[in-house]
């Protein structure tokens, strides 16, 4: 079985190398990833399908109307849960990420180099019965208490930058 990842983007169209995704991605035979355009104002969608049109473990998700990142990462999990048969859905948005240093392309690489660790995500097994969105966990929260040593990971949670 996959794991799922959920990748939340919004005006990111400067941000991103389309094929350098499509490479990175190209990588990650066992993750099913569905990215999520959040009303961006901007090419990002564009951008998304074009990465979706190169890459069989790819769907993009639009949302028409501007969304806080916990609704888009629902609207995310919904698709993805409804689409697909996963082990586990991680997410991540782009938006909360310190991204001033290694840029948008970095978040990729990450889980392209990482995925191993990703898909062996066991989580907390919970007594009672999982909901859809008691399953989901923060990637990078994860791969931070795994204690990766990835530049990336580091970065986002120090300090004062």
């Amino acid at each position: 079985m996959k794991t799922g990842i959920i990748i939340i983007f919004h005006n990111n169209e400067n941000t991103m190398d389309p094929s350098f995704f499509i490479e990175q991605i190209n990588q990650t035979s066992n993750l099913e990833l569905c990215l999520v355009n959040n009303d961006s104002k901007d090419s990002t969608n564009d951008l998304l399908h074009e990465i979706k049109d190169s890459c069989d473990n790819v769907s993009v998700l639009n949302i028409r109307k501007f969304k806080s990142d916990v609704a888009a990462v629902k609207a995310g999990a919904r698709f993805m849960h409804s689409a697909f048969q996963l082990k586990n859905v991680g997410y991540v948005s782009i938006n909360m990420l310190n991204t001033k240093y290694y840029g948008v392309n970095s978040l990729i690489k990450m889980i392209a180099e990482n995925q191993e660790a990703i898909i062996n995500y066991s989580g907390n097994p919970l007594k009672k019965k999982q909901t859809l969105f008691q399953s989901l966990f923060s990637v990078m929260d994860y791969l931070k208490n795994l204690k990766i040593e990835n530049p990336f990971i580091q970065l986002q949670y120090q300090r004062n930058l």
